[in-house]
């Protein structure tokens, strides 16, 4: 840990003094620790005397001690103090006015932390029902993953699916992932930037066109943000999409064997009933979290924000599946986030810590459940589950806080907000 790092108001520090005796007591030690083994030509390993092992083996007989007795002497003096260290120390020698050798430990300590203003936090809850026209929407949707395609010779409009070639070129120059060949883009579903993919309307087979975009300045490439690119374009073909009827073979791919409509509504209506449960769960822990911070604004210790910056950059790497550390997203991207984080692990332990919660086991099993909810055989996934003991670990800890939040939300300032299923899930 670097010193100039340490200077929050959770740094703390002990002084470690070893006297001369205990210092050349210790030297005297492992010196015959090492003399029973060392070699030295001319001489019986054990037969050494002391003179030689201390020209040979004086300095590692030295640093060996000198660890030893600053180990043991942090040991104690933290001990004897009144502070819990969460943080490696950081050792340097100071001033003595004698023979004796003194040390100070600088480390981090918790933040002492007192609650407050958890009744002002602001809740706003989204009272949203599953009418059946959401129902009929999403069948629809179910319809569009079961599309076929036709070829035809209109111009392309929205809805369509537009096969092209294209090419690129930043200042009349080709750039990484400037060209394309047989792409297919399906018109309206935002798969393209918004001006690239406005220039594919009103398009046949067999066309080509010229045209530029501008990237948007968030784009993320850093390359390309805000940048003008030259593209040339050829149209391969242009297909029309086919939906399949709702009947009872289209159901029967759902693995509903006897090809009922209204089973399949059933099994749709209670899908969407279990995504938007879980939204309106994470939008309340969402406002909840945000409640938290502004009413506790807690010191945070560097060494365990450090360590989170280091675990969201590794998950960051395996998510983009890279494997050289070389690699890494800078600290930066996630300092940030990585402070919000901490402090928020902080509050929620102090939190569970007051109201000496307790997880309850139901809302585990349910937890479990839910996750396996739509698998085929889910009581055997769920039997696995519940035997692996680490997992168990982490599920409880997580349903410990979702209890957490739900009674810091109820103890808010709750109102309710009136919104439509498709307004409310696509916003």
């Amino acid at each position: 840990m670097k010193k100039k790092q340490l200077m929050s108001e959770l740094e703390k520090s002990v002084v470690i003094e070893i006297p001369k005796d205990s210092l050349d007591e210790k030297i005297e030690s492992k010196l015959i620790s090492i003399g029973k083994k060392a070699k030295i030509k001319g001489f019986r390993p054990g037969k050494i005397p002391n003179s030689v092992l201390k020209k040979y083996h004086g300095s590692e007989a030295y640093q060996d001690a000198i660890s030893e007795l600053i180990q043991n002497g942090y040991a104690d003096s933290v001990q004897n103090s009144d502070f819990s260290p969460i943080s490696s120390p950081n050792i340097k020698p100071i001033e003595s006015k004698n023979d004796n050798l003194r040390f100070e430990a600088s480390f981090e300590i918790l933040p002492d932390i007192t609650l407050k203003d958890l009744d002002k936090i602001s809740i706003s809850r989204p009272e949203v029902k599953i009418t059946p026209k959401d129902t009929d929407s999403m069948m629809e949707k179910l319809r569009k993953q079961k599309r076929t395609w036709k070829k035809i010779t209109t111009k392309s409009v929205e809805g369509n699916q537009i096969n092209i070639d294209f090419a690129g070129k930043l200042k009349g120059e080709s750039f990484n992932g400037g060209e394309g060949k047989d792409v297919n883009v399906v018109l309206g579903e935002k798969q393209m930037i918004p001006e690239f993919e406005k220039a594919l309307y009103g398009l046949k087979t067999g066309d080509t066109k010229s045209f530029k975009v501008k990237f948007p300045n968030d784009y993320h490439s850093k390359e390309l943000s805000g940048k003008k690119v030259d593209f040339d374009l050829t149209v391969n073909s242009l297909e029309e999409a086919v939906l399949p009827d709702l009947d009872k073979e289209f159901v029967k791919e759902f693995g509903i064997d006897d090809g009922s409509i209204d089973k399949l509504k059933e099994d749709v209506t209670r899908n969407m009933k279990r995504e938007l449960n879980h939204k309106i769960n994470q939008d309340i822990k969402n406002q909840v979290m945000q409640g938290l911070l502004e009413k506790n604004d807690i010191p945070v210790p560097i060494s365990m924000k450090d360590n989170e910056v280091k675990n969201m950059q590794k998950e960051s790497m395996r998510q983009m599946g890279l494997k050289d550390e070389k690699d890494m997203p800078p600290a930066e991207n996630f300092t940030e986030m990585a402070e919000k984080r901490v402090k928020l692990g902080l509050l929620i332990s102090k939190f569970i810590e007051d109201r000496q919660l307790k997880v309850d086991q139901e809302k585990v099993k349910k937890h479990i459940e839910d996750m396996f909810a739509g698998y085929q055989e889910p009581d055997k996934l769920i039997e696995q589950y519940m035997g692996n003991q680490q997992i168990m670990g982490q599920i409880q800890s997580m349903v410990l806080e979702e209890q957490a939040f739900d009674l810091i939300a109820k103890e808010g300032k709750e109102k309710s907000n009136k919104i439509s299923f498709s307004e409310y899930m696509n916003h």
